[in-house]
C-alpha cells in the first residue's frame, strides 16, 4: 500500500451536493434553479402535455368515434395451421397451451379458430371461439370443437 492507493472509507464522502444551504456551499442563493420564473418557485410541477398556458394539443385535436370498453379481441388461427401443427408434432388434442408452446398465440390471448385452409387430421380442439366454417371443418374430419 502507498499514497496512490488511498481512498476514503465507504460511505464517508457525500456524492450528492446539498442545494440551498448558503453561499459557502457554492450552491446557495438560487440553488441551481436560475433566476425568477415559474420553474424556480417551490412546489412547481407541470402536467404532461403542458404548453405554457396555450391550449394543449390533445385538447385542440377533435375527438370522434367510439371505443367499446367491453370489446373482446381474438387472436385468429386458421385450421391449416392446426393441420401443420398436428402433422409436425403428431398430436390429436390442441388446446391453448399447445398453441402457446408452438408460438401461435401468447399466454393471455383469446384464441379464435378460423376456417382458412383444409383439415384432414382428426383433432380435438379447445379454444375460446370458432368460426362456423372452422367448426364444420373440424367436425367433418371426425374431430370435436370445444369452447372454453
Amino acid at each position: 500500500m502507498d499514497l496512490s492507493n488511498l481512498k476514503p472509507a465507504k460511505g464517508s464522502v457525500r456524492t450528492n451536493k446539498r442545494l440551498g444551504r448558503g453561499e459557502g456551499s457554492t450552491r446557495g442563493g438560487t440553488a441551481t434553479k436560475g433566476h425568477k420564473g415559474q420553474k424556480s418557485r417551490s412546489g412547481y410541477s407541470r402536467t404532461a402535455g403542458f404548453e405554457g398556458g396555450q391550449m394543449p394539443l390533445q385538447r385542440r385535436v377533435p375527438k370522434y368515434g367510439f371505443k367499446n370498453v367491453n370489446r373482446k379481441s381474438y387472436k385468429g388461427i386458421n385450421i391449416d395451421a392446426l393441420q401443420g401443427l398436428a402433422e409436425k408434432s403428431g398430436i390429436t388434442e390442441i388446446d391453448i397451451q399447445t398453441l402457446v408452446n408452438a408460438g401461435f398465440a401468447s399466454r393471455n390471448d383469446l384464441v379464435k379458430i378460423l376456417g382458412g385452409g383444409t383439415l384432414e387430421a382428426k383433432l380435438e380442439v379447445r379454444a375460446h371461439a370458432f368460426s362456423a366454417s372452422a367448426q364444420e371443418a373440424i367436425e367433418k374430419s371426425g374431430g370435436t370443437a370445444v369452447k372454453i
